[in-house]
């Protein structure tokens, strides 16, 4: 565990605060679909007290089946590109958004290891989703392989945070 990873669990954890302080400000809600964070997104968001007010919930989706049939996620989708895809990614943040009811859904679903990785998807690969009323969209970020499952999972927690502050900061108008 990293030094930051450490002090954010002491109950300071600046990022999620100041998503939550973005959302607030703008009168924006907040939900997650996660896969490989298992529930660390909404779980950094709802330790900090008065969190009810702007995150709606989430859904942690670690099976494919759960990706399907709360979610949406289409079962071609799953076919062609895999869990571990934008394709993915973007269809479960437009499924928890759907059906939250939030502005603004991120998701998260990747390989956190030790084992599951591929040459074509190795350990650290993950992918997210974003989703507000102006649309969806993607991206796909690789990890340094060699950290331990729970860095990678903090790392991507991090990188969902910081995709739900930008799309916060776009305005309510987007979102």
């Amino acid at each position: 565990m990293n030094e930051t990873m450490a002090n954010n669990k002491g109950g300071q954890d600046a990022a999620a605060e100041q998503l939550l302080e973005l959302l607030r400000g703008r009168g924006l809600t907040f939900c997650a679909a996660e896969s490989c964070t298992g529930g660390l997104i909404n779980q950094r968001l709802t330790a900090i007290p008065g969190s009810s007010d702007v995150v709606e919930g989430g859904v942690v989706s670690y099976s494919n089946n759960v990706k399907m049939r709360l979610l949406g996620v289409s079962a071609e989708a799953l076919l062609a590109y895999g869990a571990v895809s934008v394709q993915v990614a973007a269809q479960m943040a437009d499924g928890v958004r759907r059906a939250t009811g939030a502005d603004i859904a991120v998701s998260v679903t990747g390989i956190a290891g030790p084992g599951g990785g591929s040459a074509e998807k190795p350990v650290g690969t993950v992918c997210f989703g974003i989703a507000t009323a102006s649309g969806v969209r993607s991206l796909k970020k690789q990890f340094d392989s060699t950290l331990q499952r729970d860095a990678i999972r903090w790392l991507a927690s991090e990188l969902a945070i910081a995709l739900a502050a930008e799309a916060a900061k776009e305005g309510a108008e987007n979102a």
